[in-house]
């Protein structure tokens, strides 16, 4: 979700974002590359954590304090999120396009365990919100 580096760190990239991304607050980047933090405009800082995800989610949850975190990212993401059990809701977005392959985001779940509450479409995506079942 940060930048299509797929490797050693391009000295020069700064990720997807203009010099003040949307976020205004620390983000955590799952990588196997070190990196020193980025600092953007805004209140938006990049970590990067190559302790993986159980890392990230405590580093995350330290900054939070008492508000809520989001996690964003790809189906390994969530796979690795999902038996955590921090998911509490989350929000599929599915776009008309064919890629031509990809990863199973629910692979290795023995159940969904989620209830759909919200759905938003229009004619570019469908957006499905789920809570978890109690």
């Amino acid at each position: 979700m940060f930048g299509p580096i797929r490797g050693e760190w391009e000295a020069l990239w700064n990720g997807w974002w203009a010099p003040e991304p949307p976020h205004h607050a620390p983000v955590f980047v799952l990588t196997h590359h070190a990196h020193e933090p980025i600092e953007m405009e805004g209140g938006t800082t990049f970590h990067f954590v190559t302790g993986g995800f159980d890392a990230a989610y405590v580093q995350a949850s330290e900054a939070a304090g008492d508000a809520g975190i989001h996690i964003a990212g790809g189906a390994s993401t969530v796979r690795q999120a999902f038996p955590a059990g921090v998911i509490y809701e989350i929000t599929l977005d599915i776009a008309p396009v064919l890629l031509g392959s990809g990863e199973r985001m629910f692979d290795g779940s023995d159940s969904f365990g989620f209830e759909p509450v919200e759905a938003l479409h229009s004619p570019l995506a469908t957006h499905i919100r789920y809570r978890r079942v109690s």
